[in-house]
């Protein structure tokens, strides 16, 4: 998605300053202080900033696709066919919130946009949740919750891609190494979601159809503004579509399960939308189809591409002159085991979501740090230091995506309230007040954490850390291990001389 205006800056500077301007703008004062603290030359800054492009074109390739795979999947009625599966199962004020939980995080991951399946979810959920006599508040906060799960997950969420290129991992082995834990997250969410609601009516359901119909005219008008693609979407379940457009999502799943290459995931997701559409007739012509990939690179290259061609330059510009230097030091000072070590990591990617208020600026900006700190100071075979890596992908994405919705200031909390309240103007919506019903944003966020420092991941399929010390170990451990066998010979030595 794009930040076009960050409230901060504008509190600050008194001007509105669209991220791609302060990429930028870090980039050339970066470049400043490394000629000047590091007495290099220009073409030297250049070149470290361009080393770490280098290394990030795929990147730039697999969010393309991602891009256009979510323009077709909403287009094209997989987003619909999904959203119309679940609303199958009957809503009543008990059931609200975990259907609209279940239902926008399976959107999320189909289209890997969370502002895109808020805008498409909530107009549906909110209104229906006022019909059936439910919790607004909870039902919000349920609606950002899952929303939020497919940018934590999603094969094609660029948050996901990103912080995955940012750790040099498959895409594909991050989705696999916390799969089991997300689901286990999502189905603790719905009971709690559901316990909270038991209190709320019950009933029969409604129809969703007319319920649809209902929606303020002024309502779809924003939509239309803010996202024309949730307008079709509500359009699409309105009419109904062919259950045949599920297939696609399947597809994506099933081949990033099996660990096809990511790319190669991307473009069987879009071949068989095209297949399904056009036996469907959603898809009209091959000509519509492949407006619709022009129209998800257009996306991806107006704004999170140049973006991630400065915050990368950036990044590179910064471990150049070793500006990180400070802070790894720190981190593996404080730090008495492998798992300590993580934990602080997971902190600390915390910490730049909520000073940075951006998911994608914490990601590209904490993400090298986190690296450096636990190549430096952590050794161990090549399997084992990459199953590090997939941790810290995970904590940036985590902590940005999830660690987003516990930050008042943040621009996703201001996106989904001022969203919310200009669908839904009967709600009381406030930062604070979802943050204390998200009750999946709190879980994702503490189970990390939790998991990671006492080693309880190791519970959890294919979520463990390596074991330590015989996988992994800390250097200075190391070092201080073998000081203490050095120091044991010595002493024995001298007893037998003497």
């Amino acid at each position: 998605m794009g930040i076009s205006n960050i409230p901060q800056l504008v509190d600050v500077f008194g001007i509105q300053l669209d991220l791609g301007i302060v990429s930028f703008l870090a980039v050339v004062w970066a470049a400043i202080v490394s000629k000047i603290t590091m007495k290099k030359s220009v073409n030297e800054v250049i070149e470290d900033g361009l080393n770490a492009v280098r290394e990030a074109v795929i990147v730039y390739y697999i969010l393309m696709l991602a891009y256009a795979m979510g323009e077709i999947f909403m287009y094209s009625g997989v987003g619909a066919s999904l959203v119309q599966f679940f609303l199958k199962l009957g809503i009543s004020g008990k059931t609200v919130a975990v259907v609209s939980l279940l239902t926008t995080s399976v959107l999320s991951v189909a289209t890997g946009t969370s502002w895109g399946t808020f805008a498409a979810c909530a107009p549906i959920f909110l209104w229906l949740s006022h019909i059936v006599g439910g919790d607004a508040l909870i039902t919000m906060a349920a609606i950002c919750g899952g929303s939020c799960f497919g940018d934590n997950i999603g094969l094609i969420s660029d948050t996901t891609v990103v912080s995955s290129a940012m750790q040099d991992v498959e895409v594909v082995h991050r989705v696999r190494h916390q799969g089991v834990w997300s689901l286990l997250c999502l189905v603790a969410s719905s009971v709690v979601f559901y316990l909270v609601s038991l209190h709320l009516p019950g009933g029969e359901g409604v129809d969703v159809a007319a319920s649809i119909q209902n929606i303020p005219q002024n309502v779809m008008e924003v939509l239309a503004v803010e996202r024309p693609g949730a307008v079709v979407l509500l359009e699409q379940i309105q009419s109904g579509v062919s259950y045949l457009m599920t297939i696609p999502v399947f597809v994506v799943i099933g081949t990033a399960i099996a660990g096809i290459p990511t790319i190669l995931c991307l473009l069987l997701g879009l071949l068989s939308s095209y297949i399904c559409g056009s036996i469907t007739g959603t898809i009209s012509s091959f000509g519509v189809f492949l407006d619709h990939i022009l129209a998800g690179f257009c996306d991806a290259g107006s704004w999170i591409i140049v973006i991630g061609l400065w915050i990368v330059a950036f990044g590179g510009i910064m471990k150049g002159m070793k500006a990180f230097d400070p802070i790894a030091h720190f981190m593996a000072r404080i730090s008495k085991s492998v798992k300590q070590l993580m934990f602080y990591n997971g902190v600390l990617t915390l910490i730049g979501t909520a000073s940075l208020a951006d998911d994608m600026a914490e990601i590209v900006t904490i993400s090298p740090i986190i690296r450096q700190i636990t190549e430096e100071n952590v050794e161990g075979d090549e399997k084992a230091m990459y199953k590090l890596a997939l941790r810290n992908s995970a904590f940036a994405d985590a902590m940005a995506v999830f660690g987003s919705q516990l930050v008042p200031w943040h621009v996703y909390m201001s996106y989904f309230v001022g969203l919310g309240l200009a669908i839904y103007p009967l709600g009381e919506f406030t930062a604070l007040k979802i943050i204390g019903r998200h009750y999946m944003a709190w879980i994702v966020v503490g189970s990390m954490l939790l998991l990671t420092l006492t080693g309880l991941d190791r519970f959890i399929p294919l979520f463990a850390l390596p074991k330590e010390p015989e996988e992994v170990r800390l250097v200075k451990n190391k070092k201080d291990h073998s000081d203490g066998n050095n120091q044991g010979a010595q002493q024995e030595t001298e007893g037998t001389v003497s």
